[in-house]
């Protein structure tokens, strides 16, 4: 009997296996370019498990992203870490319920896509909705440490309720901005968008590997989430309910390096970040920590008393504090203006070049392989009305010219009505430039915005006006941007084009909704925008000084640090110019200003942890280059989510004012 029951389980086995080669097969068919293509209705390619796939990993990443927000507003490009955990996630589940004898549809390329933008969609509402920047920059605390009375503008306390309708008001026009020109963007102009590009070479591998190497990578994801989840709760046992206590503060290079913000602090988070970031990234970073905390703030501190007066606490912006905020914004701008004016002078030269050779369809100046020209069809022939594109656009900014002046009165509805019609044109500018170069510039149309709202409306409202004008420009041009790099991968992945709007559009609702939650979460249990503390959230000073500066201008910056910004805008401009006329080699490793500026105010300590990544991955190439090339991504994602989830039952222990019962701190003999 037993023998009979194991024969007839295998015969099913088989038979199930059978299935599943002839369903990948057909799969595969989608990518054979002799012969009708059997493209799966757009309906079919968006489930319910993907979209619960999406939601869960939408909310993991949102906390990551919120994490790495509030401490040092550094976050990486996750995209390829969103896609990876999908298809471990999904074909782990799948491979489950096969083993339970449960019947499954197969997980196929077009679902991996479909996850991949939804939950990246969804946390990019939590890195770029301003979470960590312009609207935490509105709070009381910012208002205080930037003057209180005596500066400009006002304050408005975060809210659940405010942020969640902002969030969807600012957030959703984008995606509606360049739905009529997508066609000309891909396929007429034929742009790369490589990051797009990067993701959908990227799952088309995932469904063409061996098990062999799925397996290794599902393997070594759980290996290094359960390692650094597990770091993460026995570090919380020594954290005490002080400041300054547990591992995290372990001065590893002795305690005066430790008190100019010199040391490893046992970050599991960033430590992955950086073996996902390029090792000129953590240079740059480094690099920064030296010259600020290592050399800069030292011989500053010495001039109290003279530069600026000794009775002021070192946070005030007319103190120390001061010069590390306006310093680091002007390396940003000096970083920032110039790669948007290169963006512009490339996008500007490119289309000039067509018009004159009137050839706007590049299909025409070369011969296109037979597999390009199957994506292309696929990619025009699922067409998304224009009229959904324009109606979108013209019905939610009337909505939000509508409802902004109500959250913020500093916000003239003609204010709104102004940024709403420049917006269609800075979209497509960036989207142009993003796909001939992958720099997304929203960061820096945002700051166009936030300067003129902050002029227009005057010393009394301009603060409040700038920042949340600064949310209008940068949403639009950012989500749209994040569209057309998700259009190219589904592009590539031979995935509906209204698969892909759906998804971002779901995407973007979840995120609209999870990032203030998970905001407000972190908001209540830790003390952020403590300039002394674990959550500094810099860019929330940052955005709001830029917002003084542009009612106030020079006027806001304390003794001599005029002159210092000059400085470092020059060289900012400079090393973007030196790095741009070397040759390659030598060039690409020039440090990047925009990345030199984080540690000047929050300092070197994650930049250390950083490095230790980049060390670990370039160790890992050198001794079997070819297993870091799949596993690498795998071991990074590990330790991000591990110790990137361990914060939500801290944060649940600190809300239940559970504190840790130890506190290990270390002093001089």
């Amino acid at each position: 009997m037993m023998n009979i029951e194991h024969k007839e389980n295998g015969e099913i086995e088989r038979d199930k296996r059978e299935e599943q080669d002839k369903k990948d097969e057909g799969d595969y068919d989608h990518h054979q370019l002799g012969g009708p293509t059997r493209l799966q209705p757009w309906t079919k390619q968006i489930t319910l498990r993907g979209i619960v796939a999406s939601v869960i990993l939408g909310c993991i990443y949102s906390i990551i992203a919120m994490k790495l927000n509030l401490t040092t507003g550094m976050t990486p490009n996750m995209n390829v870490s969103a896609a990876l955990l999908a298809f471990v996630f999904m074909r782990t589940w799948t491979k489950m319920l096969q083993k339970s004898g449960i019947s499954t549809v197969p997980f196929t390329r077009h679902e991996n896509t479909m996850i991949q933008t939804c939950s990246v969609a969804c946390y990019s509402i939590a890195i770029g909705g301003g979470y960590g920047s312009y609207l935490l920059g509105l709070n009381k605390k910012t208002y205080e440490l930037a003057g209180g009375a005596s500066s400009p503008g006002t304050y408005k306390e975060p809210g659940v309720g405010w942020m969640m309708g902002y969030s969807f008001l600012v957030c959703f026009i984008g995606l509606f901005v360049l739905i009529p020109l997508r066609k000309v963007l891909i396929v007429d102009y034929k742009l790369i968008f490589p990051s797009g590009m990067a993701t959908g070479v990227l799952i088309n591998g995932f469904h063409s590997q061996g098990d062999d190497i799925a397996k290794k990578q599902v393997k070594g994801f759980a290996k290094y989430f359960s390692a650094s989840f597990l770091w993460g709760f026995f570090q919380w046992f020594f954290t005490g309910k002080e400041g300054n206590c547990g591992f995290a503060q372990f001065p590893t290079f002795g305690l005066e390096a430790w008190k100019n913000m010199f040391y490893f602090d046992f970050s599991m988070t960033y430590v992955g970040t950086g073996m996902i970031c390029p090792h000129i990234v953590n240079i740059s970073l480094l690099f920064g920590a030296v010259i600020s905390w290592g050399i800069m703030w030292p011989l500053i501190g010495q001039k109290k008393g003279d530069w600026f007066p000794p009775g002021l606490p070192e946070s005030s912006m007319k103190s120390l504090n001061g010069y590390k905020a306006f310093i680091s914004i002007a390396l940003i701008l000096g970083d920032g203006l110039y790669n948007f004016i290169k963006i512009l002078y490339i996008t500007s030269r490119s289309v000039h070049g067509r018009i004159r050779t009137k050839n706007l369809n590049p299909v025409i100046e070369k011969k296109v392989s037979e597999e390009e020209q199957k994506q292309y069809e696929i990619f025009t022939r699922e067409t998304i009305p224009m009229s959904i594109g324009g109606t979108g656009y013209v019905i939610f900014a009337i909505i939000a010219v509508i409802a902004l002046p109500y959250m913020f009165p500093e916000l003239k509805w003609y204010y709104i009505i102004i940024a709403y019609i420049f917006a269609p044109s800075l979209a497509f500018c960036n989207a142009y430039g993003a796909g001939l170069t992958d720099f997304n510039m929203a960061y820096n149309y945002g700051k166009i915005g936030l300067f003129m709202m902050a002029a227009l409306a005057g010393k009394k409202d301009g603060v409040v006006a700038g920042m949340a004008g600064c949310g209008l420009v940068k949403s639009v041009v950012s989500v749209s941007c994040i569209l057309m790099h998700d259009l190219k991968t589904g592009q590539l992945t031979l995935t509906s084009p209204r698969t892909m709007l759906v998804s971002q559009a779901i995407g973007t609702a979840i995120g609209c909704i999870v990032s203030p939650l998970s905001f407000f979460l972190f908001y209540k249990a830790f003390d952020i925008g403590n300039p002394d503390g674990e959550y500094k959230a810099p860019y929330a000073i940052i955005y709001r000084n830029l917002a003084i500066l542009g009612v106030q201008g020079f006027s806001a910056l304390p003794k001599h640090c005029l002159q210092l910004c000059y400085g470092f805008f020059a060289f900012a401009v400079a090393v973007n110019m030196v790095k741009d006329m070397l040759p390659k080699r030598i060039g690409k490793w020039m440090p990047l200003p925009i990345c030199m500026a984080v540690p000047f105010l929050v300092g070197g300590y994650f930049a250390i942890d950083m490095c230790v990544g980049s060390l670990v991955v370039f160790i890992w190439h050198k001794v079997n280059a070819k297993e870091a090339e799949p596993m690498v991504p795998a071991v990074a994602s590990g330790l991000i989510c591990g110790e990137g989830m361990w914060t939500l039952p801290a944060s649940v222990l600190a809300l239940a004012k559970i504190n840790p019962p130890i506190c290990m701190k270390f002093l001089t003999s």
